[in-house]
């Protein structure tokens, strides 16, 4: 029985950003206030836009649209929070 590995995704799951138990994203969250998560995903859409003619091109782009997903995610339960009376 042959097994066929599993191509590494390094968009949304880079394996060097799991070591340690935790998702990075996770500990950077953790670590900041929802103001600079906020702008953290901001500073990293700016990031990849810029770069992608110059480094990883197409790589880039699927990067900045993964921190855009995730900035909309937060913004909305962001929002949710807010309409249940959390915040």
């Amino acid at each position: 029985m042959t097994v066929t590995p599993q191509p590494i995704d390094f968009v949304n799951s880079p394996p060097h950003y799991r070591e340690g138990g935790i998702e990075c994203i996770d500990a950077i969250r953790a670590a900041l206030s929802e103001d600079e998560f906020r702008g953290y995903l901001k500073g990293n859409i700016v990031k990849y836009c810029w770069r992608e003619r110059h480094k990883n091109g197409l790589q880039d782009i699927q990067k900045l649209g993964w921190y855009g997903r995730e900035l909309e995610a937060f913004v909305r339960l962001s929002e949710d929070k807010i309409d249940l009376g959390l915040e």
